[in-house]
């Protein structure tokens, strides 16, 4: 068939436009965040692809595996054998439901690999996370972005959506002394190496993920519409919480909302300045005299408040010293495919020598920034003797249009 001869057509032509309050320029031009990429972010991305949202990212580390393909409608077998990303798949398919969209697969962890610019640049963020420190990290840069997130959680016949918008509702602020002092236990103690357990899998059912999914990015659509200027028609779930029991058949709305004064999530990044220059692909000693250019300063330091970088670390028994040189993020990797540390590890406490903070003194001073844990497209703190800045790594930006 010649293709060149076909009517060139326009995603949704004809179908969404017959809704009164669709805006086909607001959604082609939308930007969302999807964290996560297993039964729920499948369900979330295909339905995102077929309204026509112009760039969806999606972020998630893992691999498909057999039993991911009894409720993921974007795998398939082929992907389970051959170990592909779940990330690159979903990006993949997607596209092949509507090739008139982009999406673009971050493989890797959405707190420390993500870049904080790419969280400023999106019109809302949709989680599909199965743990509690991932919705906790998640929360914190969407808190700090000024972004809604969708949050979507699934079990057995039973499904949840709750929607976090910064000044109205908090998932920190929601949670119990039990659930942060646990959170607090696993992400604590800078110094110690502490090796995170695999979660255990959730019984859940496709229908459960199709029925959760789809109301996630029914309450993305709403935001993207959102205009501070108008009256809004749609009633969100901002706020609140909606759940859903398959074995009752029954829905319910509940209030959710918590926002307490103190709470540290609510840390707010604003006047970032823009560095057109800085990349993450420079080396530390480059940054630094371009961020000193940047500032009009002599000297500066650069926090790594997301992601230590690590020198050494030393066993207790036997008191051994091994050098690794990598981000704290990537430790535990680290550890896992080290054979000799990876045996010491079930018997003896690993202590950290780290940095978290740098300037010129720094003795891998020629590494670059994503060498040493801050990713592409970050914001990164900037502290001089005066004053505290943020800067964005706007060079990177292409990467992410």
């Amino acid at each position: 068939m010649d293709m060149s001869n076909e009517r060139k057509y326009e995603w949704g032509e004809g179908v969404f436009t017959l809704l009164s309050w669709f805006k086909k320029d607001k959604v082609k031009n939308a930007r969302v965040l999807v964290a996560g990429a297993g039964a729920l972010g499948n369900e979330v991305v295909k339905d995102l692809a077929l309204f026509g949202v112009g760039h969806i990212y999606v972020v998630d580390f893992d691999q498909i595996e057999i039993s991911n393909l009894t409720r993921s409608i974007l795998f398939r077998e082929e992907d389970a054998f051959s170990h592909a990303y779940k990330a690159e798949i979903v990006a993949k398919r997607a596209m092949e439901i509507n090739p008139q969209i982009k999406v673009t697969p971050i493989v890797g962890n959405l707190f420390s690999e993500v870049g904080f610019g790419l969280y400023r640049s999106v019109d809302v963020v949709i989680g599909c996370l199965d743990s509690r420190i991932a919705r906790y990290l998640l929360n914190r840069l969407c808190m700090r972005a000024g972004k809604t997130w969708i949050d979507g959680s699934i079990e057995n016949l039973t499904g949840v959506v709750k929607v976090y918008t910064p000044g109205i509702s908090c998932y920190e602020c929601g949670l119990s002394r039990e659930e942060f002092n646990n959170i607090m236990l696993r992400t604590g103690c800078a110094d110690v190496v502490r090796t995170q357990g695999a979660a255990g899998r959730v019984a859940t059912t496709p229908i459960s993920a199709s029925i959760v999914g789809a109301v996630q990015v029914q309450e993305a659509m709403k935001i993207i519409h959102l205009d501070s200027d108008e009256e809004s028609q749609f009633k969100t779930l901002q706020g609140k919480m909606w759940r859903y029991e398959g074995m009752t058949n029954t829905t319910s709305i509940y209030k959710f909302a918590s926002w307490k004064n103190n709470c540290p999530a609510h840390e707010s990044w604003t006047d970032i300045i823009e560095g057109k220059s800085l990349s993450a692909k420079l080396t530390v000693k480059e940054a630094i005299d371009e961020l000193k250019s940047l500032l009009h300063v002599k000297a500066l330091e650069i926090n790594l408040r997301n992601n230590k970088f690590i020198d050494k670390i030393v066993s207790d028994r036997p008191e051994k010293e091994f050098d690794v040189m990598i981000p704290e993020s990537k430790l535990d990797d680290y550890i896992n495919k080290h054979e000799e540390i990876r045996k010491l590890s079930y018997r003896t406490l690993f202590h950290k020598s780290f940095f978290e903070n740098i300037d010129s003194d720094f003795p891998y001073i020629d590494l670059t920034l994503q060498q040493i844990g801050i990713p592409a497209f970050d914001v990164i703190q900037v502290s001089t003797r005066k004053d505290l800045y943020f800067v964005e790594l706007s060079g990177d930006a292409s990467l992410y249009v």
